[in-house]
């Protein structure tokens, strides 16, 4: 039971931390006129990839973190309601 807290909890930290960390590298990238700076064709391909492959598992993080503490919010109920019920 508290194992699926505590997953949730690092899964939702984890993939918050890394859409932070992604739009936090996009934004020091970008210059003055709003332009963002790459030295090739390949390497701004390449990241702008990663970068959003790194945000759809961040989205996954999130959502799996959210239904993890969603599972123990019911187990939790559930534990309470069994006791409740044998008294």
């Amino acid at each position: 039971m508290i194992s699926s807290l505590v997953i949730g909890i690092i899964s939702l930290v984890a993939g918050l931390a890394l859409r932070y960390w992604i739009n936090r590298r996009k934004f020091y990238r970008r210059s003055h006129s709003g332009a963002e700076g790459f030295s090739s064709y390949e390497k701004q391909v390449t990241i702008k990839f990663l970068e959003r492959v790194g945000k759809w598992i961040a989205y996954a993080l999130i959502i799996f973190g959210l239904l993890s503490v969603w599972v123990y919010s019911r187990e939790k109920k559930a534990i309470k309601t069994e006791q409740s019920n044998q008294k």
